[in-house]
């Protein structure tokens, strides 16, 4: 287990970890206490854990935040840096060895800033005991404890905000040795500067050296995204989740890859172990409740939808998700409110859900407001773009119509929607 002692300074959460030592000397006579490899360096190792001796164990780590601290892109960022794939790392060796307990410090600014999930108890993280000693008293930053020149090339790379100087120093680092985690660091920066073929050749040399390295497979499937080969993809997210079963990312990779390859089933099983790993995670629960709407279970599909909204109650997908189940359901008068619920939360104003807020004014008699809706939406789009809004949109309230020969109002909508089509098709628009 993971006790972490958060503070805004050095000294205070230095010493809270001392007491917490003390206490567990009194606890464990002839227990072991060791040093881990300096946090700064974590992502950079394989294996990550040192060796453990026998019997109780605890481990102190120092400066726990600069795991974590990478100035990459989010979608590029490389795995080993994450602290939800960290965690997971250690737990498999700390459940293994069973006697084995972590004591760390960490700056809270930058764990604010790069790695939130420590501090919300996500994944592992909600086993750990993290404990938040006082607040900062300055807008959260970044900030290291470890000073620069005790930092290895790597470690200091990935704090760098220029893609080309972190590349270059990632190919100095393979010049001194062609290790498993160096290629995996190179990988991921080919990635960020989209070389995609020398990313390609040293994922395949690092899997070749750690065939059973999750994050090399993670890696690789994110590569394989890149490269739209979802077979490979599902492979390598598969095997990355198999090594590592309970890192939730590589599960919910999978599900999203499996779902584009048009296997649902799968994906529901896949993105239901990556929600079992992280419960309070509503990206999982938004896959769930898509890939249950798309296999025909809509009350379940709703439920992951509600369950959304109360994780993330700022975010409008949800809402916009739950809309689309509530209507498939015909129950258009509670997705008209969830529809309008998540228009006031989405500063994009996206019109495809603007269009599909219209057509639950339809079916809810309110073909005024509906057509309103609808000219907002797409008066300015493109005029491809729009044509093929206002297809669907025709499509899906023909669909409406047959479903509900009672429905009185929708005459005025669908005169409009057609009338604009006939102009697009005109060359008038």
């Amino acid at each position: 287990m993971f006790t972490v002692m958060v503070a805004a300074t050095p000294e205070a959460s230095a010493r809270a970890a001392d007491q917490c030592l003390d206490e567990w000397r009194r606890g464990h006579a002839g227990g072991a206490v060791i040093d881990a490899p300096a946090a700064g360096e974590w992502p950079f190792r394989h294996p990550l854990v040192p060796t453990l001796p026998s019997g109780p164990v605890v481990v102190r780590v120092d400066a726990l935040h600069d795991a974590f601290v990478n100035l990459q892109s989010g979608a590029t960022r490389l795995v080993t840096t994450q602290a939800l794939y960290l965690v997971e790392e250690w737990d498999a060796v700390l459940m293994a060895h069973g006697a084995t307990q972590v004591v760390a410090t960490a700056d809270l600014a930058t764990l604010q800033a790069h790695a939130p999930e420590v501090l919300t108890g996500r994944g592992a993280w909600s086993r750990a005991d993290v404990r938040v000693l006082d607040a900062p008293s300055a807008p959260p930053h970044s900030r290291t404890s470890a000073p620069p020149h005790l930092m290895s090339p790597l470690a200091l790379a990935f704090r760098s905000p220029d893609p080309a100087e972190r590349l270059r120093s990632c190919v100095d680092a393979l010049e001194a040795g062609r290790t498993a985690s160096t290629l995996l660091a190179t990988a991921s920066v080919c990635m960020e500067v989209n070389d995609l073929d020398a990313a390609a050749r040293d994922l395949d040399e690092a899997v070749g050296r750690a065939p059973a390295w999750a994050a090399a497979h993670f890696e690789r499937g994110k590569l394989c995204l890149r490269r739209d080969d979802m077979p490979q993809a599902a492979e390598s997210f598969r095997a990355a989740a198999e090594a590592l079963p309970g890192f939730g990312s590589a599960w919910a990779n999978l599900g999203a890859t499996l779902g584009e390859l048009d296997r649902p089933v799968e994906a529901l099983s896949a993105f239901d172990r990556a929600l079992a790993q992280d419960p309070s995670s509503h990206q999982a629960l938004n896959n769930i409740g898509v890939v249950r709407r798309e296999l025909g279970r809509l009350a379940g599909s709703e439920t992951a939808f509600r369950q959304v909204i109360l994780l993330a109650p700022d975010l409008a997908v949800g809402y916009y998700n739950l809309g689309h189940t509530l209507f498939l359901q015909g129950r258009h008068q509670a997705a008209l409110s969830a529809y309008a619920e998540g228009q006031k939360r989405d500063a994009e104003n996206n019109p495809v859900q603007a269009s599909r807020l219209a057509l639950c004014r339809v079916a809810t008699g309110d073909s005024t407001g509906a057509l309103r809706d609808l000219q907002r939406a797409t008066g300015a789009l493109p005029r491809e773009y729009r044509r093929q809004l206002l297809a669907d949109t025709s499509a899906i309230l023909w669909a409406l119509i047959t479903q509900h020969p009672g429905l009185t109002g929708w005459q005025p909508v669908e005169a409009w929607v057609r009338g604009e089509l006939a102009r697009i098709a005109g060359g008038s628009v």
